[in-house]
């Protein structure tokens, strides 16, 4: 596991040392929980889906996590019930984007797109929309009673209500019609705690990479499957203190970021090494929020972001 250096665990509050500690431990206590596999090859999970015959066959939507995601839909904006970490880990999201566009010099450029791929409630889009450097953000989830939840808060801010500003789309994005042009594709292509709910991630991470431009991002938060994962976000988040309804993630289904990154250089149209590549680890930590963790992605939460290739 990695270990965070003992210069930047000296920097941090004494809470999330002793947290840091604490999982640490936990680690090597807990049995080890194997899969047969590599996430972004192919794994068996044990939930079970049932797909529609409406559903396209390559498509990344099953019925299990829609009907699941629309019980949901009433309490998206409670800031206080089941989305609540959602809305705590969201300046997070923009803080790891401008860090990302920063690598290439693009954090102070305007007129930006974003794509919001599994937008839920609208928690980021929304955000994204009021930025002075956003020109559009295209939103997509194919729960129906999430998207009519967004579209309905959408109408408290007249700015979001401005043409062409937020638009909201019921379908996945199989759907999503590609771009006419390489010029036309997404700056920012967002995927924020999407990938461990989506059985086959490699097609779909590959889909998604057609809509984003010439050295646009993709930019996303998800999971390492790890046993200490396994005890925070199954056992005592679904489990014992109930902070996101049972059922909510399925431990065999989240993705390493070395899975990720191997993934990424894979893609031709990427740039996965150097500065091209970024991940940031982070910790719940109780009372304080989402906080940066130096090096710990490779067991818990995490961003990544990876380039598209200029040349592309």
């Amino acid at each position: 596991m990695p270990h965070s250096s003992p210069s930047s665990l000296l920097a941090l509050p004494a809470s999330i040392r002793s947290l840091i500690v604490a999982q640490s431990r936990l680690q090597s206590a807990i049995p080890t929980l194997a899969t047969a596999t590599t996430r972004l090859g192919h794994v068996q999970t044990t939930r079970s889906y049932v797909t529609e015959s409406t559903t396209a066959p390559q498509s990344s939507v099953n019925a299990t996590e829609v009907s699941h995601f629309n019980t949901l839909a009433s309490e998206w904006w409670d800031p206080h019930g089941s989305s609540r970490l959602l809305h705590l880990m969201n300046p997070l999201r923009h803080q790891f984007i401008n860090r990302c566009l920063a690598t290439h010099g693009g954090e102070h450029t305007t007129q930006r797109k974003y794509l919001d791929i599994g937008c839920g409630g609208g928690i980021f889009a929304e955000s994204a929309a009021r930025l002075a450097s956003t020109k559009s953000v295209t939103a997509v989830d194919p729960t129906p009673e999430v998207i009519s939840v967004a579209k309905q808060h959408q109408r408290v801010d007249p700015l979001l209500l401005e043409p062409g500003r937020l638009t909201y789309r019921n379908h996945s994005i199989e759907e999503l019609p590609l771009p006419t042009s390489p010029s036309e594709g997404f700056d920012i292509v967002s995927l924020f705690e999407v990938i461990e709910h989506i059985q086959q991630p490699s097609p779909f991470l590959s889909n998604i990479l057609q809509h984003i431009k010439p050295g646009g991002w993709l930019i996303g938060s998800t999971i390492a499957r790890t046993s200490v994962s396994w005890f925070t976000t199954k056992f005592m988040a679904e489990e014992v203190l109930r902070m996101v309804p049972r059922g909510t993630h399925e431990w065999s289904q989240y993705i390493q970021p070395t899975e990720m990154r191997s993934w990424a250089k894979k893609e031709a149209d990427l740039d996965a090494d150097g500065i091209g590549w970024q991940v940031m680890g982070v910790v719940y930590v109780p009372g304080l929020g989402w906080k940066e963790v130096k090096g710990s992605e490779g067991w818990g939460n995490y961003f990544f972001g990876v380039r598209k290739s200029a040349a592309h």
